[in-house]
């Protein structure tokens, strides 16, 4: 396998070829409707021929092509069923593993990184990667002190590959906009790029996973492995054994898909709350549940262990209040309060005019998990509320064309959209206004929710 390709012309090349090939599938297509076939039956072949292509593509490349590409891979719940499934493995596949890098490249990196007698620092290391992502891939090995450890490693040339391909991205991105339905990524595509100097800073990334790993030390829900080395561009830390969050989400008892649904519900809300910081990469590939002394059983025992903080969100003061009570004040029906709530904000800018009422109506579908005592998330439900806003003949779709996200809530919207994609993908019965009440500023309120017709009333 060849070393992250680097330069820019190759690299341009294929990511100029995606909207090529979507041009010349669209072309074939319309000639087979005018033809006689269904539309529906040729926009459904059109949908999953481009979406293979794509993450194909994505993955081969790694650097901003594949970061990319694991955004979007977790929000596979919201495409239709027919469409979703022959490539929802290579999503998977996206998110757990990409092509690795040659070993000479890695013994070169770490010598120039951790110097040329880095052997030294290690009783074993493993030439093989034992996972490979965007900028990095990762490596078993035995610290010198004898604990088992995990080194990852940065892709030499990573930084410009990051930046040439989200910049090329960003030229076509309104040509992907059909593969997730309701969602714009541009402003997806460029978050992604602006964060691209904290993604290959491994002592930033070192600084924010430390300061997870001793606040959930001992904790009974979650853990992260402690930091036991770092340079610039690499990272050591101590190995976290479980089993990946992709394998409960493809084989997993219903048992074991609740707790790992609530376990990562809380790691969103008490995450921020307990550090100031937002873990910012929430694709499955990330997570691992920790069975411990329990392998096989009870699932409430494990734990939800947590990899990569290379991407964070720091807020200091947990998240801002004025969500909570946002969403408190849509579950109470103050339509006027939230309208005046979001323009202040600046989620209705001052031009706007905008039927407080009608802004209700499209919040409550999507705070819907927030107003009973359990809810029961679905590729389905995903799929209906995507549809709903991405429908141009849609009340919600003409709503939402309205409505700004201001920057500093950007990241916000994009971890908890994620991580509604991931409970989705699991199937999981949550308590997540449990989880809502006891960490997110402003939601807590006495006043009970009115049941909305899935799940248990409050």
């Amino acid at each position: 396998m060849s070393d992250l390709p680097r330069k820019a012309v190759a690299r341009t090349a294929k990511l100029a070829a995606l909207p090529l090939g979507f041009a010349g599938r669209t072309a074939l297509e319309l000639g087979k409707r005018i033809g006689g076939r269904p539309a529906e039956m040729i926009a459904a072949e059109l949908q999953q021929r481009t979406a293979e292509q794509l993450f194909a593509t994505l993955g081969q490349l790694k650097g901003g092509a594949m970061k990319l590409g694991q955004a979007l891979s977790v929000f596979e719940s919201a495409l239709p069923e027919q469409v979703a499934g022959p490539y929802r493995a290579a999503l998977t596949k996206l998110q757990e593993a990409a092509p690795p890098m040659p070993v000479k490249s890695v013994h070169a990196a770490l010598a120039e990184r951790l110097g040329a007698d880095w052997r030294d620092l290690f009783q074993e290391f493993d030439d093989k990667p034992a996972a490979a992502a965007s900028i990095g891939q990762v490596h078993r090995a035995v610290w010198h002190d004898g604990r088992r450890v995990a080194v990852k490693v940065q892709y030499p040339g990573a930084g410009e590959a990051l930046l040439s391909d989200l910049t090329q991205l960003g030229r076509f991105a309104r040509l992907l906009g059909p593969l997730i339905p309701g969602m714009d990524l541009k402003p997806l595509i460029a978050e992604l790029r602006d964060r691209v100097a904290e993604e290959l800073d491994y002592g930033l990334e070192a600084s924010a996973q430390i300061a997870h790993a001793e606040e959930f030390a001992g904790d009974a829900d979650v853990t992260v492995p402690a930091v036991v080395h770092h340079s610039d561009q690499v990272l050591v830390t101590e190995w976290l054994e479980g089993v990946p969050l992709s394998e409960v989400i493809t084989d997993g008892t219903q048992e074991q898909r609740d707790r790992a649904g609530q376990l990562l519900a809380r790691f969103l809300f008490s995450g921020t709350a307990r550090t100031g910081l937002l873990h910012a990469d929430p694709h499955p590939g990330n997570f691992r549940l920790v069975t411990g002394d329990h392998p096989d059983g009870p699932p409430e025992k494990w734990r939800l262990g947590v990899l990569d903080f290379g991407t964070v969100d720091r807020l200091p003061q947990g998240l801002p209040a004025e969500i909570g009570t946002a969403l408190r004040l849509t579950l109470d029906g103050d339509a006027e309060a939230v309208h005046e709530l979001l323009r202040d904000e600046g989620f209705v800018k001052p031009e706007i005019e905008l039927d407080p009422e009608a802004v209700l109506d499209y919040l409550l579908p999507i705070i819907e998990p927030a107003q009973v005592e359990e809810f029961t998330f679905t590729r389905d439900w995903m799929r209906s509320q995507a549809t709903r806003i991405a429908d141009p003949r849609s009340p919600a779709y003409q709503l939402a064309r309205q409505l700004n996200l201001p920057p500093a809530y950007l990241l916000i919207h994009r971890v908890t959209t994620s991580t509604i994609g991931v409970l989705c993908q699991l199937g999981a019965t949550v308590r997540m206004r449990d989880e809502m009440e006891a960490w997110v500023p402003g939601f807590a309120d006495d006043s009970p929710a009115e049941d909305c017709g899935q799940g248990t009333p409050a």
